[in-house]
């Protein structure tokens, strides 16, 4: 291993499935939705989306960063679920960023949507009472600033960047933090990524997009049921969200203050479709998995797994499958779309999904895709619809986004 090679030492995350990192993953592991109706917001007989992915709450009060004296300002819920991951998952690595260690920590954990829901607000407010927005309305709504919350919040002084690519940001964040620290600009990078978009024009504008999941009076879907990744039936992403964290060090700085890895990040690649402003492009997404098994200097043959990014729209499994097809031949690696059970988070589904990827590593098992029907079109013989044990020694993950960006991880284990 080199010396600067991108190693996991800590990780945290909440989704639909939960806000406890050990619960989510077991409830992962039993194949239950986390969909559910949509309440974040008021809807009425006409709105096309009904069910969402919600994050539970939970208590923050173990938590002084987040009492509500100190969120008062800081009202979009991306910063308090952004803050709570990151700080469980520094916890976890048993880092604390010190002085001496903050010039050397980078921060790209970022967002895809960032706090909209706050210049939304803003607006209404404006409109119905007349009154100027709150003065942390900008401040709220500068995707960045989660960025440099998450830096303010842990001490961080080293390199700072928001990793926007759509629904590939938690991705790209990882691979942004992995360049700094290979590059030698930095030894730990907080990664990452959060989003909460269930806000009403951002849902009904996807709707209006024929990309995510609309309810249809002559043919109901039980929520659970709804997020079908490469199903015949499916009819589009069921909309949710949640927030990442992985905590990445070169291996050296890992081995010399005693911290504990198994996982690393082995290959990467980043392309642009430069094809279409929100449909996937196979040549260059086919690219994008095939670069990223030659970074980790392996053959295809050696993937042991694929978490697909599978957001259940119909021209975007279509192109991720023969994609898939095109790199492993026909016979491919265990695929499984954790989607089926939390839905799209947006920029933060990468980074969740990645999370349960390397937790799936450790324990042996690869979570279930549920709600699968084979579309005779693209069979997936491989889809994993119930837990599988499996040794993995690597696991190949997947992002795509809007504007034709391109993610694709591959993560080695190494005990």
């Amino acid at each position: 291993m080199h010396p600067r090679s991108s190693v996991i030492v800590g990780y945290d995350m909440v989704s639909p499935l939960g806000t406890d990192p050990h619960a989510q993953w077991e409830t992962a592991c039993a194949g239950q939705s986390g969909i559910g109706p949509l309440t974040r917001f008021e809807i009425n007989t006409e709105f096309p989306v009904r069910i969402a992915g919600q994050v539970p709450e939970f208590d923050a009060g173990p938590y002084p960063f987040l009492s509500p004296r100190k969120m008062a300002n800081w009202r979009s819920p991306v910063f308090r679920h952004a803050l709570l991951v990151v700080s469980r998952a520094l916890e976890k690595s048993g880092l604390e960023i010190t002085s001496e260690l903050a010039p050397r920590t980078a921060v790209t954990f970022s967002s895809a949507v960032g706090g909209q829901d706050a210049v939304l607000e803003a607006d209404r407010r404006m409109r119905e009472a007349g009154k100027l927005p709150h003065p942390y309305t900008n401040p709220n709504s500068c995707i960045n600033m989660v960025t440099g919350k998450v830096a303010i919040l842990t001490g961080a002084t080293g390199p700072i960047m928001s990793t926007i690519t759509a629904c590939a940001t938690g991705a790209a964040s990882l691979i942004t933090g992995a360049m700094l620290i290979e590059s030698g600009r930095a030894d730990l990078a907080i990664c990452g990524a959060v989003d909460f978009a269930l806000v009403e024009p951002i849902v009904a504008g996807f709707a209006t997009m024929n990309g995510a999941f609309r309810h249809k009076p002559q043919s109901p879907v039980a929520p659970e049921a709804a997020s079908q990744p490469f199903s015949k039936d499916r009819r589009g992403f069921v909309i949710s969200e949640g927030a990442g964290a992985v905590i990445l060090a070169s291996s050296q700085f890992a081995q010399a203050h005693g911290l504990g890895f198994d996982v690393g990040l082995a290959g990467w690649s980043m392309t642009a479709d430069a094809h279409h402003f929100v449909a996937p492009y196979a040549p260059t997404v086919r690219r994008c998995i095939k670069e990223s098994i030659d970074n980790a200097g392996i053959a295809p043959a050696d993937i042991d797994s694929v978490n697909a990014h599978a957001a259940s729209t119909r021209t975007g499994d279509a192109v991720e499958h023969e994609a898939l097809l095109s790199v492993f031949g026909a016979k491919l690696p265990p695929v499984t779309a954790n989607k089926s059970m939390t839905g799209h988070a947006m920029g933060a589904s990468s980074a969740i999904e990645s999370i349960l990827a390397v937790s799936g590593m450790l324990a042996g098992k690869i979570t279930p895709t549920i709600n699968y029907v084979p579309d005779p079109e693209m069979p997936v013989d491989e889809m994993v619809t119930h837990l599988q044990a499996a040794d993995q020694t690597f696991v190949l993950k997947n992002a795509f986004g809007f504007g034709g960006c391109n993610a694709c991880l591959v993560f080695q284990r190494f005990s």
